[in-house]
């Protein structure tokens, strides 16, 4: 019987949630992990939120609401209603039971718990198998500056809906910071590291840019794969596209690939994108156009197995091309492996 891969995600939120579950529900689960993003945490109402992490434990939970993305499924407002008739700005959404893990995590800060240890409970309490791995117990805080001034990104991206002119970016705390013995240890004894298709500048930088993180990845015999979180150099949902620009990098494949330069063993776009495969595989040595949409479990369990099938071509040497997905036609796909 073949010894199980060791599978390590890095991930952010929704579209890294996606990725997690594709990995948790398929044959790859009983050695796969995650590296979560915590540079999105911010306080809201004396409470200590962590949208990320909270993404992926309730995605993995199966008690996601599917139809935001994020939060809890069947949830109720009265909270965060009394809040506001108590005059809280309340442009952040919390449900009632989304609370009681903010207030859970928060009270367990104010006792000394490391973060680690913290985000470890509230998965276990939900039932969740996957280890969900904090990068840094330390406090880091993506900022993002404005005409009026540095304001956190939580602040850019839900309270002003993304509308403000970002002029340049930074991660409060970052210098200071100090990757966790578990993350560490992860990508040491990783067969596979999985970059998702997650925002490279707000959700896989901080992860990064924590002290020895990069030097751990760059040390680790593990294949490191990225999945591009642009499609024909728009995002699926969110800002991406827009923050590579103002970070220097082409909004497409090409930038995704320049973010993980020299990084990355694999790179793996979606079919719509496989014009560009030629031009990628002079910087990346494999190069997968194939279908990344990830609409339901079928096709992010698909995806999953699509990144161990490339790594164990590559590792073999052999041409890759993956079956075509259930919502994609027989001629449509034209996958091409490089």
């Amino acid at each position: 019987m073949n010894k199980p891969l060791n599978i390590v995600l890095l991930s952010g939120g929704v579209g890294g949630a996606k990725m997690a579950e594709g990995f948790a529900f398929s044959q790859h689960a009983e050695m796969f992990s995650v590296i979560g993003n915590v540079a999105d945490d911010q306080a809201f109402h004396g409470l200590w939120v962590s949208p990320d992490i909270d993404t992926l434990t309730y995605t993995l939970a199966e008690e996601i609401d599917t139809d935001k993305g994020w939060g809890l499924k069947a949830e109720t407002n009265q909270v965060l209603e009394q809040l506001k008739k108590l005059g809280s700005d309340t442009w952040m959404y919390l449900g009632d039971k989304d609370f009681a893990t903010h207030i859970f995590r928060t009270e367990l800060r104010k006792q000394g718990v490391r973060p680690s240890e913290i985000a470890a409970r509230i998965a276990r309490s939900y039932g969740v198998k996957t280890p969900i791995i904090l990068p840094t117990d330390s406090c880091i805080q993506n900022k993002v500056m404005t005409h009026s001034g540095w304001i956190d990104f939580q602040d850019y991206f839900v309270k002003y809906a993304c509308l403000p002119e970002i002029l340049d970016f930074k991660i409060d705390g970052i210098n200071e910071a100090t990757a966790t013995p578990e993350s560490l240890r992860a990508i040491a004894e990783a067969d596979l590291i999985v970059i998702a298709p997650s925002n490279p500048i707000v959700s896989i930088k901080p992860i990064l840019s924590i002290p020895g993180m990069t030097e751990a990845l760059l040390s680790s015999t593990a294949f490191k794969v990225a999945v591009s979180p642009l499609i024909n150099g728009e995002t699926v949902k969110g800002p991406a596209d827009h923050m590579m620009k103002v970070a220097g990098y082409r909004s497409d494949v090409l930038g995704v690939a320049d973010v993980y330069n020299g990084l990355i063993d694999a790179l793996v776009i979606d079919q719509q994108d496989r014009n560009a495969v030629s031009e990628l595989s002079a910087s990346v040595e494999h190069v997968l156009a194939t279908d990344t949409l990830m609409f339901n479990r079928q096709n992010k369990i698909r995806l999953a197995e699509t990144l161990v099938h490339v790594y164990q071509a590559a590792k073999s040497k052999k041409r890759f091309s993956p079956p075509v997905s259930s919502h994609m036609s027989s001629d449509s796909g034209q996958q091409i492996a490089v």
